[in-house]
């Protein structure tokens, strides 16, 4: 973990907080478009969303869990809001203009608070998980094991919330299996892809913030 100064601290808060609302409201757009690869049905947002873990368990890596909760109250709001009026003018994939923010969209709603759920509970999972692992000798014991609990829970509260007897037919008779298969492929390229990517990024970040002026604590990282 490093010590920061209260400028670096709130500097690095703003950057993780911003990066959050941009995946939150990113796959929330994307998991409006289902596609089906090798027979069985998934969403584009499968591929964007292990990000968020990513973000979160440097955070807790680098500067403690703290910060990371700090994180995680900062974008539930903004994220909730952003994702409705995105998802509304940009549903499933077409554009409906700003005049549809005047009318109430069930769907998107749905959509908007499932991941708002699913994200507090995914990422507080995940941190909580992380944290005690992260004074692991293997360095990849700990985002390994977290992103396995916590992309679980967040995957099964989001599609239970957004679409279970929701709207949409096809979502709603296929939740459960989109849900399994968006699992497999966010645990898939979270450990194969992104697991590495931390990995390098952990290191980069470290040797980066300690030329920034901060120092090592006596935990280490």
């Amino acid at each position: 973990m490093l010590l920061l100064s209260d400028r670096q601290r709130r500097h690095c808060l703003a950057v993780l907080v911003a990066f959050h609302i941009f995946i939150i409201a990113a796959s929330n757009y994307l998991v409006q478009l289902p596609f089906t690869v090798f027979g069985v049905h998934t969403t584009w947002g499968a591929f964007s969303f292990p990000f968020i873990f990513l973000a979160t368990d440097l955070t807790v890596r680098l500067f403690g869990k703290g910060p990371a909760r700090v994180i995680i109250a900062r974008v539930m709001l903004p994220a909730l809001v952003i994702s409705y009026l995105l998802s509304v003018m940009f549903e499933k994939g077409e554009f409906r203009s700003f005049e549809a923010l005047g009318d109430f969209n069930l769907f998107v709603a749905r959509i908007a608070l499932a991941s708002f759920m699913a994200y507090v509970i995914g990422q507080l999972l995940d941190i909580q998980v992380f944290d005690r692992l992260r004074r692991s000798a293997r360095w990849w014991v700990a985002p390994a094991v977290s992103t396995v609990f916590g992309n679980l829970a967040d995957t099964f509260a989001f599609f239970a919330i957004a679409f279970h007897q929701g709207p949409d037919a096809f979502m709603a008779s296929h939740w459960v299996e989109i849900a399994w298969v968006d699992y497999g492929i966010k645990l898939t390229a979270s450990l194969v892809l992104f697991l590495p990517m931390y990995g390098l990024l952990l290191g980069w970040l470290s040797r980066g913030l300690l030329r920034w002026g901060a120092r090592p604590s006596q935990e280490g990282v």
